[in-house]
């Protein structure tokens, strides 16, 4: 199609014609939607995707973006069956190397994870690296891993194949054409604006590239995202090199490495990156360069010439220095914008982008189809941020830090920090004064533990135990034998008002909300197919007044799940009101009588029993008290306007021995207790009965809700996942997370969640175990022999029944 007759409607217009936006175009003629248009400002792959180096290595850190660019592989390798045009894929397969005894056994980790996640991987000893891998040097090296499925394409030619395979489901091409101007009407997009002519549209994607911040800004959705230059070098013939040459990664030395007609491509991900596009982006840069810049390259060369000494002598063909765009966190960005309707976001791929494009693409197409994501996309939903994550002065400050994380040593907890401190609770400088040992999340500055000493002043990253185990001993036991002081201000909170809201609210969360005033409920919102969107508390303050609180990464998701919810002609309306409250926890046996002696109000069990919230007088403040506990002992947590927060401190810490402590212990002492948390246990593709959440649940309350249908089809049948406790026999191993879990010697999950249960003296874990033949019940969990898998290494496990806490 030409730029001249464009159509004056479609359905969906894709805006950008990377490798993403001509996935997504594809992906959406497959699904039934044949009435697209895409329109890209220059040609084809001319943005960032030409340059793209274009491996394809399929294992992650999440596994639904395992089963994304396992997609893309099995993708790349038919597509030239469909369109007779060839992709440049080649099934090479990968190896990664150790320089260290720490990657090694990361290494040996991912073979564990890899073979959960159905990822074929061998591990090898430095001498057969070398011996499929002719021109490396391994003296130096402790190991490698080998993933035969792993592969690379030429992404143009990929990108080609894309469009022909959209273009013949119906789908319509233009080149030429830029997209000036965003259309929207009553907070929904209707359509796109071009020097060419406007198309009305239902359905808006923003597949941009580096332009797609711009775009964004265009109809007020945030896009946070920030341009960097990404560099490698292709040689002259290097010896030992060969056309079927695996690809080879050495993340100890930032640098990868593919054979490239008879030499090499070699580059990387150096730690401190060269933010590029401060002023913006041109929108005519198609099919361009930077300029080489040798000393920024050096730290990658240097490495280079250490794995593979023939470099020495190789010629440098050609340097690429072709920016690309990268997020706060190192994933993509994915979905429909919270801030408009029908506006859906595929961008920001952090050189991930040949990788992820087939199943990002699946995954876009399938959330416009479906109204609502179909997987479990947390870690890329783009709703993981709000907007004061797109300023562009943290961008650029954070951008230098993401792009190095590709091949930095993702040790356990592993903070990011570059462009902080960002969000500040109001006792910051008070619990700095005391120790506090800082971590990072939505921005907000939370307390990790508090350090007894200079040795525990800042974190010693390992896979064993790390240099605050200790401190964070003693704030556990403290909690549950005395009483501590948690900072909580982080929590989301929503305020959700009007007339309706008890009927909306009740409609899009699983448990009973009409309760009396002063109630606090815990429940769900599910997703039509019965899994967690959020868990959370509902406050009743008021017969038209609810306060939510939610995890401090889910105000943005939460307020854009409950507004989707919300009929048209509901008088309801949500305001995020985190900041406006702090929230001081105050938790263990001792927590009731301590703050009983700082107010005038009943706190007695009788007066202020379990799961109530009232407010009460507090020293000069009133504040909110909650009476619940995610530590699993007594408690309140108090909801403190923020301007009363340093006075209701200074009241609590001269109230008594009360001890200061942060979300390592909070962590350890919901585990011990078996709280599920979001993101961890319960996913949307975890339903309360696999959570052993039903109790939460209210089949029988008028007129439903969201959710509920799939679940009564699921009540009574065997249940093929569930989250079970498993707590490790040995006391010394030190689990974080994403281990294997066998029974009887066969793998059948993963540890979600783990910590060291510090009032039993051994690991303890929140486990999703699998068992899609038979089922799992009580006999399956009692009669197994359990097994969790550490670096290779198996440590029998007992499965709790209930809590040993």
């Amino acid at each position: 199609m030409t730029r001249t007759d464009l159509p004056s409607h479609a359905r969906v217009v894709i805006v950008g014609g990377g490798i993403v936006g001509a996935s997504t175009a594809y992906h959406l003629t497959k699904s039934g939607i044949s009435d697209v248009v895409l329109l890209e400002q220059g040609q084809l792959s001319s943005g960032t995707t030409w340059h793209a180096a274009g491996l394809v290595g399929q294992l992650r850190g999440h596994s639904v973006l395992t089963e994304l660019i396992k997609h893309s592989t099995k993708l790349y390798s038919e597509l030239h069956q469909l369109t007779g045009l060839e992709t440049g894929w080649k099934q090479c397969g990968s190896i990664s190397v150790a320089r260290t005894d720490g990657r090694m056994g990361l290494l040996r980790r991912t073979i564990a994870s890899a073979r959960a996640q159905g990822v074929e991987v061998e591990e090898m000893t430095p001498e057969q690296a070398g011996e499929m891998w002719p021109p490396m040097r391994v003296e130096d090296l402790k190991g490698a891993i080998w993933l035969p499925g792993d592969g690379k394409a030429n992404p143009t030619d990929l990108t080609q194949s894309l469009a022909k395979a959209a273009r013949m489901g119906g789908a319509r091409i233009v080149e030429g054409v830029r997209v000036t101007g965003i259309s929207q009407s009553g907070g929904r997009v209707s359509g796109v604006e071009t020097a060419q002519g406007n198309i009305t549209a239902e359905i808006v994607v923003n597949c941009a590239g580096q332009w797609a911040r711009k775009l964004g800004q265009m109809c007020g959705v945030s896009v946070p995202m920030h341009s960097a230059e990404h560099m490698y070098i292709v040689t002259g013939a290097v010896p030992g090199v060969h056309p079927d040459l695996p690809v080879m990664r050495d993340p100890d030395g930032y640098i990868y490495f593919k054979e490239e007609v008879g030499g090499l491509c070699m580059g990387g991900f150096e730690p401190v990156a060269k933010p590029w596009g401060m002023d913006g982006i041109p929108d005519d840069f198609a099919f361009q360069l930077l300029e080489d810049d040798w000393d920024q390259f050096e730290i990658l060369m240097q490495n280079a010439l250490i794995r593979v000494p023939g470099l020495e002598t190789a010629e440098v063909k050609k340097f690429y220095n072709g920016p690309e765009s990268f997020t706060p966190d190192n994933n993509f960005l994915l979905g429909e914008a919270p801030e408009l309707k029908g506006f859906f976001v595929g961008a920001g791929f952090n050189s991930m982008g040949i990788a992820s494009a087939g199943g990002a693409g699946l995954a876009l197409a399938e959330w416009i189809v479906e109204g609502a994501p179909t997987m479990d996309l947390w870690p890329v939903d783009i709703r993981r941020f709000a907007g004061f994550n797109n300023n562009p002065t943290w961008l650029h400050d954070r951008v230098k830090e993401t792009l190095g994380m590709h091949y930095t040593m993702p040790w356990p907890n592993l903070e990011q920090d570059s462009a902080r401190p960002f969000r500040r609770s109001a006792l910051y400088d008070r619990l700095n004064a005391k120790g506090a040992v800082w971590g990072s999340k939505m921005g907000w500055e939370r307390v990790n533990y508090f350090a007894r000493n200079k040795a525990e002043s800042s974190i010693e990253y390992s896979f064993g135990r790390q240099n605050w185990h200790d401190a964070v001993a003693a704030e556990h036991v403290a909690t549950r034998t005395g009483a501590a002081l948690f900072d909580l201000s982080s929590f989301s909170k929503l305020m959700v008002e009007g007339r309706d809201a008890l009927a909306v609210l009740n409609r899009i969360c699983a448990a009973n909300l009409d309760r009396p005033v002063g109630t606090s409920v815990y429940t769900g919102m599910l997703n039509a197919r019965g899994g967690y969107e959020s868990d959370l508390t509902v406050f009743r303050l008021g017969e038209a007044r609810f306060m939510i609180v939610t995890g401090s990464a889910q105000a943005v998701h939460d307020a854009d799940w409950i507004r989707k919810n919300t009929p048209g002609d509901a008088h309801v309306w949500v305001s995020d009101v985190t900041s406006a409250w702090s929230v001081l926890a105050v938790m263990g046996p001792d927590a009731p009588a301590l703050l009983q002696g700082l107010t005038r109000s009943d706190l007695s069990d009788a007066a202020h029993p379990f799961a109530t919230v009232a407010e009460i007088d507090l020293g000069y403040a009133t504040v909110l008290a909650n009476r619940m506990s995610y530590a699993g002992e007594a408690g309140f947590e108090l909801f403190v306007p923020v301007d009363f927060t340093l006075g209701v401190h200074e009241a609590l810490v001269g109230a008594g021995a009360l001890v200061h402590a942060g979300y390592y212990a909070l962590d350890s002492l919901r585990i011990e207790k078996g709280f599920r948390a979001w993101g961890r246990e319960l996913t949307p593709d975890i339903t309360p009965f696999e959570a052993g959440l039903g109790f939460a649940v209210d089949f029988d309350k008028p007129d439903g809700f969201i959710g509920r249908e799939a679940l009564l089809a699921l009540r009574g049948k065997p249940l093929h996942q569930r989250i079970v406790m498993l707590s490790v026999d040995d006391p010394t191993p030190q689990l974080w997370g994403g281990e294997l879990v066998a029974r009887d010697g066969v793998p059948v999950g993963k540890v979600m969640s783990a910590a060291h249960g510090h009032s039993i003296g051994r690991p303890v874990t929140l486990c999703r175990i699998e068992e899609p033949a038979r089922g799992i019940d009580r006999a399956y969990l009692s009669n197994g022999r359990f097994e969790i898998d550490l670096a290779g290494a198996r440590f029998a496990a007992t499965w709790h029944p209930k809590p040993p806490v």
